[in-house]
């Protein structure tokens, strides 16, 4: 299920490589949106749209799983919703259509389809409950794996349009036999409880939204720009940089299950820690690399004009 809908997620920056690139960037029909052309940061946009709202729209699943206590119904609403918006994203001619297919009825399916199957998996396993998730969402990676060559190998070959078809129509093959089979555990579904507007007003809720937020702004914006950052800046291939974006989520999916298992070594919290403190590092060392390029041109080239004065 995350190798789905992950999956299919993580690949948009394939896509919005040949929204806004011409027709020639591909050997068949690149862009299906002629007004998308060159406009890298309203088609980049929709993508994140369609991200975001995979998330955080678990603020209407939730609700709706107390109140129907049905996780089936609301997955496979979740399933075709998530296939219409990749369907009818083949037939638009405008950005606004793009931001209401592809976006919108995506993400909201696409939301619909992952937590009610997610609120399930922690209730299954008591012990080793960190390697059990990670290695669940270890599919998203997997998931960007293998689709970011298959949707480049399909862009290439049948066009944007038919490519959108075709991953929704998989979608549904694959997401209807498993939302079908969606059981509820004792204490599950129906067993969720709401905080209310109090716990919405407690510090911590905030904090822990705007890291939240922060966090998923960090690992979003270089993916969806990845491709188009290496075709564009770089002068790489698409097949090579749907081959970067591949192994980006090779790398994601295996540091997955290894953060899992350290939280259960070592405590979540503490897992959190030294996760963000790594990626605060390492986000330091590249600026601090530039800093180090600059500084060392103007050493040793801007003596060259000290002995030619004006």
């Amino acid at each position: 299920m995350i190798f789905q809908i992950i999956g299919i997620n993580s690949t948009y920056g394939i896509f919005q490589v040949s929204y806004t690139k011409s027709s020639e960037f591909y050997t068949s029909p690149g862009s299906n949106i002629p007004s998308a052309i060159g406009q890298d940061a309203l088609v980049s946009l929709a993508g994140t749209i369609g991200y975001g709202l995979t998330w955080s729209g678990s603020i209407f699943v939730n609700p709706c799983l107390r109140k129907y206590r049905n996780g089936r119904h609301i997955t496979l609403f979740g399933v075709i919703l998530m296939s219409l918006g990749l369907v009818l994203a083949s037939f638009s001619t405008k950005l606004v259509h793009l931001f209401l297919t592809q976006a919108l009825l995506y993400g909201i399916g696409a939301s619909f389809y992952y937590f009610p199957l997610m609120s399930l998996t922690p209730l299954y396993f008591d012990q080793h409950r960190g390697f059990a998730m990670g290695l669940v969402l270890s599919g998203s990676g997997f998931g960007g794996l293998v689709f970011a060559p298959v949707t480049h190998a399909l862009i290439a070959r049948v066009g944007v349009r038919w490519t959108l078809r075709v991953l929704g129509i998989w979608n549904v093959i694959v997401g209807i036999p498993i939302a079908l089979v969606v059981r509820e555990r004792s204490g599950g579904l129906g067993g969720i409880r709401g905080g209310g507007l109090g716990l919405i007003m407690r510090g911590t809720f905030f904090w822990q939204s705007l890291g939240a937020f922060l966090q998923a702004a960090g690992n979003l914006v270089p993916a969806y720009y990845m491709t188009t950052y290496c075709t564009s800046v770089l002068n790489y291939s698409s097949t090579t940089a749907s081959l970067v974006l591949a192994l980006f989520n090779a790398v994601n999916s295996v540091s997955r299950v290894g953060m899992g298992v350290l939280a259960d070594k070592v405590g979540r919290q503490n897992t959190m820690v030294v996760s963000v403190s790594i990626s605060l590092l390492s986000s330091f060392s590249a600026i601090l690399q530039l800093i180090t390029l600059v500084c060392s041109k103007n050493i040793l080239f801007r003596p060259s004009y000290l002995p030619y004065p004006s």
